[in-house]
């Protein structure tokens, strides 16, 4: 076995299996990305085998976002001391294990709990990757990487209810939607073997202090909020609900006069204080929340209407996604590629709209549909029309908000915008599933379809309004491929993180 530890040559040299470490990369963090979407479709099979009511199957999709969302920056603090490889290391085989835990699961209730570790293991896996390519790549290579690594990390929540409705209805050794978590086992097992055998070594910097009360209160704050929210229309919303909303406000307001007298007493906070003192970026953090929970919400609703209203097959319902991602990628390459250039934040502002009119006409195909001769061409033009709105945002909004932050900021606050992202997708999951639900179980399904496009457009006006306070321009274009520079802990380099 050879010793991943670079020898003399290799700190001067390009590494020589640095090519490799790219593709352990890739193939770790979209098997991380894709559990975030492939169960979207297991939800009759959830239901059929171990009982799952609606809150259930909130809990084992959103509760993955939550633990995930809420991990992220202290995984990045704990790569920063231990070392990207160790951390890297400990989050895969976590991941991979927690994976076999959640295809074993002999009830719901233990389900939902492998999956917060499986999330858990995430917030400790993606951090690292992004640092551990920029300790291996450097120059045109790095920008090469980059090019390489963002759009494969997108395709890991296109793909993942298309993976997951194959495998599931594939029914492969009669394993059924336990299928979508062993798929994992192979690929993780692999990737380990490799990544142990070839990422090299390099040392932490153990003079970095992990804030873990900053942790504590962050995880804290985010339970708070995402329980009522799942448990809460079950229930009809007795006071514990209300109470624990609350309880989290003031948690999150804790959590900021926390981390600025952890900056005072001259100890290194999870977030830069400084950040929330910038209007525009605190503006953004609420952007996020808003557009992904809407997203990530809507998608959802998408897939229970056409399982649960319409009967369909997981495979044919992870094919009904496929309008949604190509008008997705369609607005995220036009975007992309030159609109958001051109006429700056005006396709923040456009991108809403046209999200807005694809909603509208989703609207008005669901109000005429003949349930008993309804196929998924029924709305295909909805869909795609607000995938293209979708996209135009997607690929602009991160490169906006951080444009409001100074250069020695951007990491902490790239850190910040994937975990405010990965959360606002759990609370997407809840508002949406319980909106859903509250028709559905009268039978109403294009009632909760309805209900839901109702809270989109809500959440769309507000997204609209908030972005007239986001600065005019992106970041400059290094920043806008998804390469942005972060300070390391010490001030003596540079690390990357991916806007996503």
């Amino acid at each position: 076995m050879r010793d991943p530890s670079p020898t003399p040559e290799e700190t001067t040299e390009p590494y020589r299996w640095r090519w490799l470490i790219l593709t352990v990369m890739i193939v770790a963090e979209i098997m991380d990305l894709l559990d975030a979407s492939i169960v979207n479709v297991a939800g009759p099979d959830l239901e059929k085998s171990l009982g799952a009511d609606s809150v259930g199957l909130q809990w084992v999709i959103g509760g993955y976002a939550l633990t995930l969302g809420a991990g992220l920056v202290l995984g990045g603090r704990l790569g920063d001391r231990y070392g990207r490889r160790r951390m890297f290391l400990i989050g895969l085989a976590t991941f991979t294990a927690a994976s076999l835990l959640c295809a074993i699961a002999p009830n719901i209730e233990s389900l939902i709990a492998f999956r917060l570790l499986q999330g858990t293991a995430g917030a400790m896996l993606l951090p690292q990757g992004l640092g551990l390519l920029r300790e291996n790549f450097s120059g045109p290579e790095l920008t090469k990487v980059f090019a390489i690594f963002g759009p494969v990390l997108g395709l890991g929540g296109i793909i993942g209810p298309v993976l997951g409705g194959f495998l599931i209805e594939g029914d492969f050794f009669g394993l059924g939607w336990r299928s979508v978590f062993l798929v994992n086992l192979p690929i993780g097992i692999a990737a380990l073997v490799v990544a142990a055998e070839f990422v090299p070594r390099k040392a932490g910097d153990r003079t970095v202090r992990v804030d873990m009360a900053g942790a504590a209160l962050i995880v804290a704050s985010c339970a708070l909020l995402v329980l009522p929210l799942n448990q809460g229309q079950e229930e009809g919303w007795p006071l514990w609900t209300w109470l624990s909303m609350a309880a989290s406000v003031i948690g999150l307001a804790l959590f900021a006069l926390q981390q600025r007298r952890t900056a005072a007493a001259g100890r290194e906070p999870l977030v830069t204080p400084g950040l929330l003192r910038k209007p525009a970026f605190t503006v953004g953090l609420g952007g996020i929340t808003l557009f992904f929970g809407g997203l990530i919400g809507t998608q959802l609703v998408l897939t229970l209407f056409l399982q649960i209203g319409q009967h369909f097959t997981a495979g044919d319902a992870g094919l009904g996604n496929l309008p949604l991602a190509v008008g997705t990628a369609i607005g995220g390459a036009i975007s992309g590629a030159f609109l958001a250039d051109k006429i700056g934040r005006k396709v923040l502002q456009i991108g809403p709209l046209v999200q807005l009119a694809g909603a509208a006409v989703l609207w008005f195909e669901l109000h005429g549909l003949n349930e008993a001769s309804f196929s998924i061409w029924d709305i295909v033009p909805g869909t795609t029309v607000a995938g293209i709105g979708a996209g135009m945002v997607i690929a602009a909004l991160f490169s906006f908000i951080l444009a409001a932050v100074d250069d020695d900021e951007i990491g902490s606050a790239s850190g910040v915008l994937s975990a405010v992202q990965a959360v606002g997708g759990s609370i997407g999951v809840a508002v949406f599933g319980s909106v859903f639900f509250a028709q559905a179980k009268t039978g109403d399904f294009s009632g909760g379809f309805h209900h839901a496009l109702i809270v989109q457009a809500c959440l769309l006006g507000a997204f609209f309004a908030i972005t007239f306070l986001l600065p005019k321009k992106s970041r400059p274009e290094e920043e806008q491929h998804g390469v942005t520079p972060e300070t390391t802990a010490d001030g003596s380099g540079a690390k990357q993180h991916l806007a996503i």
